[in-house]
């Protein structure tokens, strides 16, 4: 589906009940949810978005450059189009700093948050890894081997890196399609824009749920523990053993957290 312009992103609707709207992270294609959280939100009986962000693909590729706030714009457009009233947002890393954007900026259109490996403050370290990866995303001469290895010890805890299955699926998924081209790279440069908005949490009214993972070098626990210190009345969780991906990682306990704050919540 290709979106028409002012109308939503693509996007696909599966199972019945409450909506819940999944928001991947940044160069990572929306069928990840498929793996774990989708199937599990629809046993626990909601209804589940998924959508990319735009650049991901050439179906919703906006031409020139464009910036944090138009994939806040696209998740508002997806929300009234797909949810007609307020819905449930789930996101990971970039998703995450969008949903909690979008709690800000409207929060007519958000029921709850759930935040996965998020912040509100880029750390120039952190600050600096984004600019690389963007850099050699935009370039694509970095050798696949090394851009798949390099970005593994950014998603994953040590310990799950010594799963020679789960280390090799991931490394043959990696290598095979590597993640390259100005999508890739303004995705990874949108997390940086969270900065400014970091004032304004405060205002975000829902009910919401940090979680973060201990081994998390791009989205330290340390700053998801800021976002939820900062927006009043939000659960904060961490996740043993896990790294960036956690929720891949770690699926059984990222879904009980996940499935069990929307049952709450509603």
């Amino acid at each position: 589906m290709t979106p028409r312009p002012g109308g939503p992103p693509p996007y696909v609707s599966t199972g019945t009940g409450e909506p819940v709207l999944l928001l991947p992270p940044a160069a990572t294609r929306a069928t990840i949810w498929e793996l774990h959280q989708a199937p599990a939100l629809r046993a626990a009986g909601h209804r589940v978005l998924t959508t990319d962000h735009r650049g991901t693909t050439e179906e919703h590729a906006a031409e020139g450059q464009w910036r944090f706030a138009d994939l806040v714009a696209d998740a508002a457009r997806l929300v009234q189009h797909a949810a007609g009233g307020p819905c449930h947002l789930v996101g990971a890393s970039l998703g995450a700093m969008v949903a909690q954007r979008l709690a800000v900026v409207r929060p007519d259109l958000v029921r709850s948050l759930t935040l996965l490996g998020t912040r509100a403050r880029t750390p120039r370290f952190v600050a600096a890894s984004v600019e690389a990866l963007a850099e050699a995303a935009r370039s694509g001469k970095v050798p696949v081997d090394y851009a798949a290895t390099s970005t593994m010890l950014q998603l994953f805890a040590p310990a799950t890196l010594l799963d020679d299955r789960f280390a090799g699926e991931w490394l043959d998924l990696m290598t095979l399609s590597p993640v390259t081209g100005e999508g890739a790279a303004l995705q990874y440069q949108a997390t940086l824009a969270v900065d400014a908005g970091r004032d304004e949490l405060s205002a975000v009214a829902c009910p919401t749920l940090v979680v973060a993972f201990p081994y998390d070098a791009v989205t330290p626990p340390a700053l998801g523990a800021e976002v939820a210190a900062a927006i009043d009345g939000a659960r904060y969780e961490e996740v043993a053993g896990c790294g960036h991906f956690g929720f891949i990682e770690r699926p059984a306990e990222v879904n009980r957290l996940l499935v069990d704050f929307l049952a709450d919540v509603d």
